[in-house]
């Protein structure tokens, strides 16, 4: 049975209602991301809207302008309502046109992840029913302008896919709604304004593919009429050199990258006076990187955030006045939804975490069997275990499900299993979480040869053409005795973590 949390928390929550089916929203939205855009174009049609280093700056209007030419090539080549569109761009200028150009053009975007295999691509690509795959080096449509009507709220946007942590990744559809949604969760929680203009740069160090790059991000920047300034791939010296070079005002990156930045050399000389915003989502931070990053970033204040693909992006959020005296929490929930806990023993605040609001997804992609799994009486379960403290605080202690977060990326150890199985030589595989100072968490193997032995190297080639680059092992053992298991088959994870000594990182 559901204990839903304690609602107090510190941000506004004027303007929220529940709907008959019970589920809170805000009463008044743009109702969808293209008339989020439109609003800016009218408002600030001049003003600077995207910039990918190294490359062009497009201002509102020119983003309208060549997100309606996209638009109105993939409607000349057939695209119709509610086709999907695969963007496997890297992080740049021609994403964002495909992405709002399929949005003009009644289209879904597919975010796919660019870092993963070909057969992990091909997966998506097929689950999605995919109408038109922009791969890399594919040239964005190009037609005469057009733009559809009719949009709704309740419509689908975009499909972003899960990190497959319990097998094939689950595509989430996300509506105009969740989407926006998001946008003003996002601006309350951090206490800014949608008027911010053009005082707010955020620069996109992470994937566009991901939601937190994506939704509270880029399009944080087109709900307040700031500018998006895009990183097409992470380098801490050109992000140094960023900062006060583009006027950056807010940025959000994984508590590994923070680290890694405030031990290069160049940092200590830059000027960061510039930045307001820091924000290290995803999972309790330690309270000394929260301190150095108040320290590095004195005019700014500080965030950490929590929330899945599920929910389009944020479900809590510790505000600065909590940083360092709760860095082990993950925050409250945000002013449009509601937590709840599954009890997991006596505690009745310790339990898994469920979640529900107009943010969160109504269902996987063509997956009935999933929803019906994560969807029990309107409450989506995250896998999460929480404590939810007297304050309405959420607190993660573990994971229902033996899920790696390595560097900010979630990766599955059913998954990887079932690649070494299928790698020359070897028995048996078991896949752990090996603890990380700097990514926090790495993957390492524990495998069981067969009777020819195992050639190490074979097996991690065959990894790498299976599986994204940061998913293959970095630290394996090989055993000679059989793996722990229940009578049910089960791996006993909890003894091999116990009993294994890693050693030296392969990579």
């Amino acid at each position: 049975m559901v204990q839903i949390a304690r609602r107090h928390n510190p941000f506004p929550a004027t303007g929220v209602i529940r709907d008959s089916n019970g589920i809170t929203r805000y009463a008044r939205l743009p109702a969808t991301l293209l008339d989020l855009l439109s609003e800016q174009v009218e408002e600030r049609p001049d003003s600077e809207a995207v910039v990918e280093l190294g490359g062009a700056t497009l201002t509102y209007r020119q983003l309208w302008e060549r997100a309606a030419r996209v638009s109105g090539g993939l409607r000349a080549d057939g695209l119709g309502r509610g086709d999907r569109v695969a963007i496997r761009y890297p992080a740049g200028l021609d994403w964002v046109l495909a992405f709002w150009g399929t949005l003009m053009a009644g289209g879904i975007p597919v975010a796919v992840n660019t870092r993963s295999a070909p057969p992990e691509v091909d997966f998506v690509l097929i689950d999605a029913g995919v109408r038109v795959d922009l791969a890399p080096g594919t040239a964005l449509p190009d037609g005469r302008p057009y733009v559809v009507d009719g949009l709704e709220a309740s419509d689908t946007a975009a499909l972003f896919y899960t990190s497959g942590t319990t097998g094939s990744p689950k595509g989430v559809p996300t509506t105009h709604e969740a989407f926006v949604t998001n946008a003003e969760n996002m601006v309350r929680t951090l206490g800014r304004s949608r008027s911010l203009g053009e005082e707010y740069r955020t620069l996109i160090s992470v994937p566009l593919f991901h939601v937190t790059g994506c939704n509270s991000q880029l399009l944080i920047a087109v709900y307040t009429g700031g500018t998006a300034v895009i990183m097409p791939s992470l380098s801490l010296p050109d992000l140094i050199a960023t900062l006060p070079a583009q006027r950056i005002s807010s940025m959000v990156t994984v508590p590994a990258i923070y680290a890694l930045l405030l031990r290069h050399p160049d940092f200590a000389a830059v000027d960061v006076s510039g930045v307001r915003w820091v924000g290290y989502g995803g999972a309790p931070t330690a309270p000394a990187l929260v301190r150095s990053l108040r320290d590095a970033f004195g005019a700014a204040t500080v965030f950490n955030a929590y929330g899945m693909t599920e929910t389009a992006s944020l479900m809590t959020v510790l505000p600065d006045c909590d940083a360092l005296a709760h860095a082990d929490s993950v925050g409250y929930v945000v002013p449009s939804g509601e937590i709840g806990v599954v009890p997991i023993g006596d505690d009745p605040g310790t339990g898994e975490l469920v979640v529900r609001g107009a943010n969160v997804m109504g269902g996987y992609w063509n997956r009935p069997d999933a929803t019906a799994a994560a969807i029990v009486d309107g409450w989506l379960h995250t896998g999460d275990v929480v404590r939810v403290d007297e304050a309405g605080r959420v607190h993660i202690i573990d994971r229902l499900k033996d899920i790696i977060n390595r560097g900010g990326e979630n990766v599955s150890s059913v998954e990887v299993e079932a690649a070494l199985l299928s790698a020359p030589g070897v028995a048996d595989a078991c896949v752990l979480a090996v603890p990380d100072d700097v990514m926090g968490e790495k993957v390492g193997a524990v495998l069981l040869g067969g009777q020819d032995g195992i050639d190490l190297t074979a097996v991690l080639d065959y990894c790498r053409s299976q599986l994204a680059d940061f998913k293959v092992p970095q630290y394996v053992t090989v055993v000679s005795d059989a793996l722990p298991r229940t009578a049910s088959g089960k791996l006993l994870k909890a003894q091999l973590r116990a009993q294994v000594r890693w050693g030296t990182p392969l990579r």
